[in-house]
């Protein structure tokens, strides 16, 4: 299990440098979500996105004005399931974050600076 976990770790640094990869142009390659626009809510520092495809939901916190590193964090988190995280002291984005949803309904929450956005449950 162990090796299982450093594996899956190793790979997504991997991703995330463009080390490795056969066409990867940009370390943030993987600051996108896939799938089409869910819902968007706006806040005063900032805006919360989430995705959607079939099976999956994706969502990420992004700074109206990027710039200095602040405070961030976004959430998703599936009906019945585990809140996927990403916090910490960010420039642009926070996240993005996935999780399972299919047949399920998810709730995000968004930071930048202190202010937040959320949808409360949604994809149902």
């Amino acid at each position: 299990m162990v090796a299982r976990v450093l594996a899956v770790s190793l790979a997504a640094g991997a991703l995330t440098l463009g080390v490795g990869v056969p066409g990867a142009q940009q370390a943030d390659a993987a600051s996108v979500c896939s799938g089409r626009p869910a819902k968007t809510v706006t806040f005063a520092t900032g805006e919360l996105r989430v995705y959607r495809t079939r099976h999956y939901a994706c969502a990420m916190a992004v700074a109206k004005n990027p710039g200095p590193r602040r405070a961030m964090s976004v959430q998703l988190q599936p009906r019945g399931g585990h809140a996927a995280v990403d916090s910490g002291q960010f420039t642009r984005q926070a996240g993005p974050v996935t999780v399972h949803a299919l047949n399920r309904c998810v709730r995000a929450t968004g930071t930048v600076a202190g202010r937040s956005g959320s949808t409360g449950w949604i994809l149902c």
